[in-house]
């Protein structure tokens, strides 16, 4: 255990240093002297991706808590490093204000009555409020399970736990219903959908557990012999995630029934642009066969799921496909003529993944001996 939390060394620690710096670099850059609307979506677009991975994995410890399942073992434990990045979160959400001008085009348009919901005071105070409810409720539920396994009051430890984990439940689905409303779907302010807040976190969910495996892979493939997550960590964990890549499926379908059989012709033209007009029609087509198709086929088999390997690419290509879904939202708005995905995108990507690693990596080293601890406690 004590190799696994060294291998994490300094050195790790100045490469996700310096991804943060050039990324930021990368922004500051574009914002002067490039593309300042190309680079605020890309800020927006990372915003909400990395944010959506660290909610939803720190969801999947709040799920097994309250079903107490024992499958999940020290994947539960890992899953709580993801909290570490909701200050970060929280700071990156503020940023958004300065940006805003470029990133909300209906702050120039006529909203028919709509002003009152959409202004910018009213949307960053109840998104900003939102978050720090929601975030803080997370750090409660670790917190008190961070005493429970230092030898902690156990039943009250397991009390405080069920309550905050019950509220976070809640906070998350209607705060990210609110994120995705305010900072997604309101891009396009004369339309809408009421299932497009439980579409935002599921997908969130999905890709929480991406991550999480993803991490829970990296930390077994580093660990070798020592390691003890066992293959049938990563094949529960892979059903899991094999059923809400349907799920996601289900509510990127849904979008589409609701107004067919509305007979909503006048909702029609979210769709149409992103699904029958190129270049977003490609798109479409590349975010649906990598997020839902190829995992539905590779996923049936069972052994795929029980290696850590295999896993692990699989979700970093589905998380990629993700990112990419995000484009497909926004672009149609905010980059009528296309979004090319290029060097400035990517290093501007790669400075918040750099915050994500960091943020796990300072978790890691400081609760290490907890996460790896071999002794799991019950739910």
């Amino acid at each position: 255990m004590e190799q696994i939390i060294r291998r994490l060394s300094q050195k790790q620690a100045a490469i996700y240093l310096f991804m943060i710096i050039l990324g930021g670099i990368t922004f500051v850059a574009q914002l002067t002297v490039g593309d300042a609307g190309r680079a605020w979506q890309t800020y927006l677009i990372n915003f909400l991706f990395w944010s959506a991975i660290a909610q939803g994995g720190l969801l999947f410890a709040i799920i097994m808590h309250l079903t107490r399942a024992r499958w999940s073992g020290p994947m539960q434990r890992i899953s709580e490093s993801f909290v570490m990045f909701f200050p970060i979160s929280l700071v990156l959400f503020l940023i958004i204000f300065a940006g805003k001008d470029l990133l909300f085009p209906w702050l120039h348009e006529d909203l028919h009555g709509k002003e009152l919901w959409l202004n910018m005071p009213f949307l960053f105070a109840r998104d900003l409020l939102g978050l720090i409810i929601l975030y803080g409720l997370g750090f409660g539920y670790v917190r008190y399970s961070m005493m429970l396994n230092n030898g902690g009051d156990e039943q009250q430890c397991r009390d405080r736990m069920t309550r905050f984990s019950v509220l976070y439940a809640i906070g998350y689905a209607l705060v990210l219903t609110l994120i995705g409303f305010d900072l997604v779907m309101s891009m396009d302010p004369h339309w809408f959908s009421t299932l497009f807040g439980a579409y935002i976190f599921v997908k969130a969910f999905y890709i929480g557990l991406g991550g999480l495996i993803i991490l829970s892979a990296l930390l077994h493939l580093g660990s070798k012999k020592e390691s003890i997550l066992t293959p049938d960590h990563f094949h529960n964990i892979g059903k899991l995630f094999f059923g809400f890549c349907l799920v996601w499926a289900d509510f990127f379908y849904c979008q589409f029934v609701v107004i067919w059989y509305g007979n909503l012709p006048e909702e029609t033209s979210y769709i149409i642009l992103r699904t029958m007009v190129q270049p977003w029609q490609s798109l479409s087509w590349i975010v649906f066969t990598i997020c839902f198709i190829a995992p539905f086929f590779i996923l049936l088999n069972k052994n795929i799921k029980k290696r850590p390997t295999a896993m692990l690419l699989l979700c970093i290509v589905i998380l990629g496909g993700i990112w990419l879904e995000h484009v497909l939202l926004l672009g149609p708005i905010l980059s009528p003529s296309g979004f090319n995905v290029g060097i400035t995108e990517i290093l501007i990507s790669f400075g918040f993944f750099g915050m994500m690693a960091m943020a796990i990596y300072l978790y890691i080293n400081r609760f290490g001996k907890v996460i790896f601890r071999k002794t799991v406690h019950k739910n």
